[in-house]
């Protein structure tokens, strides 16, 4: 037989107060009158007994439960979601909550379900999180739960939390025009049969950025490649074919750290430097951006970050359907040397 569960009353007959005193310190009223010394005793005595709160009981007082749901696709299992889940498990910890994590490997009607049942548990609020920044169509939870879209794109008015790839995009070639790069550079990575809702939700806000910051220094790309997917095997592709074209850049835009992986062994076979001869940027800040030879000058993508400010916004009194960017903060690595003063990049020796 289980051991009878130690109750508040038992408790204040530990301590020989009240049992409304009790539950004051124990479910840490702002009205408490109870002296420190008092609630120390209390919340020793508790601990002595091994008293645990009737969530349930405490839900019906202050209506939260101290839970927070996160449905997903599949960012448990993915080497970058898992970023958006510690962010938003840490911060749901420093705010008193518990996370409950549920995936749907991208079925609606296991996403219907997985909200209905947390639904049913009474969390306090609903996060989706998404791997890719698609287009998504929320079950209509009712009952004014609220809800927050985390790296998907919201089919009608939701709080969304996203990478600022836009201002990533600039920042990044910023950096790279700022060394002296504004002649001879590729753009490698422009999938122009990407679907309607990938790009508009990400390359697209990439891309754009990328433009707004070549245009701002009058510098148009020599060679735009295509490639899909993106991963090294297409990023090499696409590196010797324009080697072998006789089209030697002096400075590479790679819209993922894996193309550009690609790109770093297409160039070597050639006997090209990485940066003394070629520059290169890149996107997402991916673990094999520390292990190429010289580490990799990327855009991260803030996933921890994002994970942590959706729960925050969840937990807001006032929350609002709004998109919230997250930057994309620039690693500043080994990738990108300076042109010499007076010295154009393709003057640069071979």
């Amino acid at each position: 037989m289980s051991a009878r569960r130690v109750t508040l009353s038992d408790v204040a007959q530990q301590v020989g107060l009240s049992k409304a005193a009790v539950s004051q310190v124990l479910n840490d009223h702002p009205a408490s009158r109870v002296s420190a010394d008092a609630a120390a005793r209390i919340r020793a005595a508790a601990g002595e007994l091994g008293y645990r709160p009737n969530l349930t009981a405490r839900s019906l007082t202050t209506r939260r439960s101290g839970v927070i749901g996160l449905v997903s696709e599949a960012i448990t299992t993915d080497r970058f979601g898992s970023g958006m889940i510690r962010g938003a498990l840490a911060e749901a910890k420093r705010q008193g909550h518990v996370l409950f994590i549920t995936e749907t490997e991208d079925q609606q009607d296991a996403m219907a379900a997985a909200f209905g049942v947390l639904i049913d548990h009474q969390v306090d609020g609903l996060v989706y999180a998404s791997i890719r920044p698609h287009p998504v169509d929320l079950p209509d939870v009712g009952g004014g739960i609220p809800t927050v879209m985390l790296n998907a794109v919201a089919t009608r008015p939701t709080a969304t939390v996203l990478a600022d790839e836009r201002a990533g995009g600039e920042e990044i070639v910023r950096l790279l025009l700022d060394a002296g790069h504004t002649d001879d550079v590729v753009l490698i990575g422009r999938d122009r049969s990407a679907t309607v809702e990938w790009s508009t939700a990400a390359i697209e806000r990439r891309l754009d950025g990328i433009t707004t910051a070549l245009d701002a220094h009058g510098v148009v790309p020599v060679a735009e490649v295509d490639c899909h997917p993106w991963d090294p095997d297409h990023g090499y592709a696409a590196m010797r074919d324009l080697l072998a074209a006789g089209r030697r850049p002096a400075a590479v835009i790679a819209l993922n750290d894996r193309l550009a992986f690609g790109v770093y062994r297409a160039l070597a076979e050639v006997g090209l430097s990485v940066p003394d001869q070629v520059s290169i940027v890149s996107f997402d800040d991916d673990d094999i951006a520390l292990y190429l030879e010289p580490t990799l000058t990327t855009a991260a993508l803030p996933y921890e970050a994002m994970g942590a400010l959706a729960v925050r916004l969840l937990l807001q009194p006032d929350l609002v359907p709004a998109e919230h960017l997250v930057p994309m903060p620039v690693r500043v690595r080994g990738s990108v040397s300076a042109v010499p003063a007076g010295i154009r990049s393709f003057d640069r020796p071979h």
